[in-house]
């Protein structure tokens, strides 16, 4: 798109700072320029495109597996998006969305204990979601309050760190790692698929509740997205390895809250495996842009759909 507000060297000072800042609770960042041109500029144009078609807010999709640097790309996209083309945008997660501690609970009483674990569809406020989308996209836009969720409690924040939004943005980004997840076919879930569900869901009750969630709600919910995008692993495996990263720099940085120890993330990640794999396997064909990232953690090639 030719675009005089376009300003390369503005955006890429910015995009550079914004690293910077990022680097130091992580490691250095490699070919930043190099990422910047190849996936970064083209990912934003896309998006700035298609809302100047009708210039309705559109509702962008970033989906995938834990430690795939979703909230790092949703910051760098937002900058761009800002600097080069005057869009405004607010970005979400599927997870300030968990359901609240208490609420889990019940569930975990009524259908089956693996639902006190946060995660999968089913430990989602989907009415508020979906509420909270529907009010972004409206052309009668009215204030909109998008809640937040503390890891370190396991439970929802107090209203007031909750995010405001007074002014209809251009761009939503909504990210998660099961955004635009659908349902497996029943017969699918028959086997178990790890160590927890031949255990501790052997009469298939939790995989099938969550199944049937990604039929009604949630199905609803991702119809909203305009543009999916997924950032594809190299296998599950990675998901595993990325989590045990995030937890190692949790417990140097958040040394006063709650950090999970090896055997606890293993098992954590187990609740994530099924949908995840199936993700793998039918996102690279329905997804309208796929990021391929490699084993060393870096984003290795792109496809638009």
């Amino acid at each position: 798109m030719e675009d005089r507000r376009f300003n390369y060297h503005k955006v890429k000072k910015k995009y550079l700072k914004f690293l910077a800042s990022q680097e130091v609770m992580s490691e250095p960042f490699r070919d930043k320029l190099g990422q910047f041109n190849k996936f970064y500029l083209p990912i934003s144009k896309m998006i700035a495109e298609d809302y100047l078609k009708k210039k309705k807010t559109k509702v962008i999709g970033l989906s995938g597996g834990q430690g795939t640097g979703k909230s790092t790309i949703s910051n760098i996209l937002k900058i761009i998006l800002k600097v080069s083309y005057k869009l405004d945008t607010v970005i979400f997660s599927i997870d300030d969305f968990y359901k609240t501690l208490s609420e889990r609970k019940k569930i975990s009483k009524k259908i089956s204990k693996l639902f006190l674990t946060r995660g999968v569809p089913g430990t989602h406020d989907t009415k508020m979601l979906l509420q909270c989308i529907n009010n972004l996209k409206n052309n009668s836009f009215k204030k909109t309050i998008i809640p937040k969720f503390d890891k370190s409690i396991d439970d929802r924040c107090a209203k007031n760190k909750w995010l405001k939004v007074k002014k209809k943005p251009n761009i939503v980004i909504f990210e998660g790692w099961c955004v635009g997840a659908t349902a497996q076919k029943n017969k699918d879930l028959n086997i178990p698929i790890n160590k927890l569900e031949k255990h501790k869901d052997n009469k298939r009750i939790w995989r099938q509740k969550v199944n049937s969630e990604l039929k009604k709600d949630y199905k609803k919910i991702f119809n909203l997205i305009d543009k999916l995008i997924f950032l594809k692993v190299p296998s599950f495996k990675y998901v595993f390895k990325w989590r045990l990263l995030q937890e190692k720099k949790l417990r140097i940085t958040d040394k006063g809250n709650k950090t999970m120890n090896d055997k606890q993330i293993e098992n954590f990640v187990m609740y994530y495996e099924r949908i995840t794999k199936h993700m793998l396997k039918t996102f690279p064909k329905t997804a309208d842009t796929v990021i391929s990232i490699d084993e060393k953690h870096r984003l290795k090639s792109i496809k638009f759909n």
